[in-house]
């Protein structure tokens, strides 16, 4: 549920041969663990919840509080240098530095990590997750809030038929909107909004996951360029490896409402990586919004993903806009398109009309 596979690191050789040695001295108990680092002897390992490629996600005990803990798995000796382990260690330091001090409603809490996986308390009974946990010292371990569930995507796709009442629809939109006012408040960027990095709660309140590519938004736009995020999800500037801002997360709201309208997915299935860059880039391509999307609502996706950042809002007024939707009756709201009286339009509107 933490998709960490994609980090954004810049170090050169000595700086990770430094860093690599300090990891070394701290596994031989010669220097002080930082403040965020958990103690292992209280972390137990009891249920695997979701396998992945570069790390695992489970439910798990720390000093007696259920959490979930993601084992970052990068490889056995050999499979990758030692600087390339030194530098995903120190990517996993910058995401620590942005999230450990977080504290916010809509966003999931960072409670610790860890260096070294070696001293895990796995329960004898569960073999299973032994074989899954059987990972080198060079390992990692993330440990935050538990949350039961699972994400904004998997949400989405339990109700692809029916859809979601409208209600619910601006409810999750203005969970994601605070929690981005909340980060953007503290000069934070996230960079990679998307729905599998959204988590949600037995009450259904969504909280903002992954933090591994999230940094201080620098004052000068001309030093964050680079490709970071989501195709789908990712603004034009950013596909073209110009400056950007804060505002390339309100692009990446803009599909993600789009998104928890329509329960789908920003996928563009009959054109290459190549393809998608060029047309969001050049041909203002952008998911197609329902003929049953309330005008308002549907105005707020598109001044969200703007091809201009200095167009779209800020969050804060992203906020303000959704708070001010009529979410009686469906939206209560004639379609974009649609002349009031005239045409009731689809029947996708009157199936969100309980919300």
């Amino acid at each position: 549920m933490f998709d960490l596979d994609s980090l954004d690191v810049e170090v050169d050789k000595k700086t990770m041969a430094k860093l690599l040695a300090t990891e070394k001295q701290r596994d031989r108990g010669d220097e002080e663990m930082e403040p965020w680092e958990i103690d292992l002897a209280k972390l137990e390992v009891h249920e695997l919840i979701s396998p992945g490629t570069f790390g695992s996600v489970y439910r798990a005990t720390y000093d007696g509080n259920v959490v979930l803990a993601k084992l970052l798995d990068w490889g056995e000796d050999g499979f990758i240098t030692d600087d390339e382990v030194a530098a995903r260690r120190k990517a996993l330091r910058k995401e620590v530095v942005v999230w450990k001090d977080l504290n916010h409603r809509n966003v999931t809490k960072f409670i610790g990590a860890s260096m070294g996986t070696t001293d895990l308390n796995i329960p004898a009974e569960n073999e299973d997750i032994a074989a899954y946990t059987d990972f080198p010292d060079r390992a990692c371990c993330v440990v935050v809030e538990y949350i039961d569930g699972g994400t904004l995507r998997q949400y989405l796709y339990a109700h692809r038929e029916e859809k979601l009442e409208y209600g619910v629809v601006v409810e999750l939109a203005l969970d994601l909107a605070k929690g981005l006012s909340y980060l953007h408040s503290k000069d934070i960027v996230h960079r990679d909004v998307k729905a599998e990095n959204m988590l949600l709660d037995s009450k259904r309140t969504l909280k903002i996951a992954d933090f591994g590519v999230a940094r201080i938004e620098a004052k000068d736009p001309a030093e964050m360029t680079g490709h970071t995020g989501t195709l789908g999800y990712m603004a034009p500037e950013v596909l073209e490896d110009k400056p950007y801002n804060r505002k390339c997360d309100v692009y990446s709201f803009g599909i993600c409402l789009w998104a928890i309208y329509c329960c789908d997915m920003p996928y563009y299935p009959d054109l290459s990586f190549a393809e998608t860059s060029s047309a969001i880039v050049h041909k203002k391509l952008r998911p197609t919004i329902p003929p049953c999307c309330p005008a308002p609502m549907a105005k707020i996706m598109k001044r969200c993903w703007d091809a201009d950042p200095g167009k779209r809002p800020d969050m804060k007024e992203v906020v303000q806009l959704l708070e001010d939707l009529d979410t009686s009756n469906g939206g209560g709201m004639t379609p974009e398109g649609i002349v009031e009286g005239k045409n009731p339009g689809c029947f996708c509107m009157f199936r969100r009309r309980r919300g």
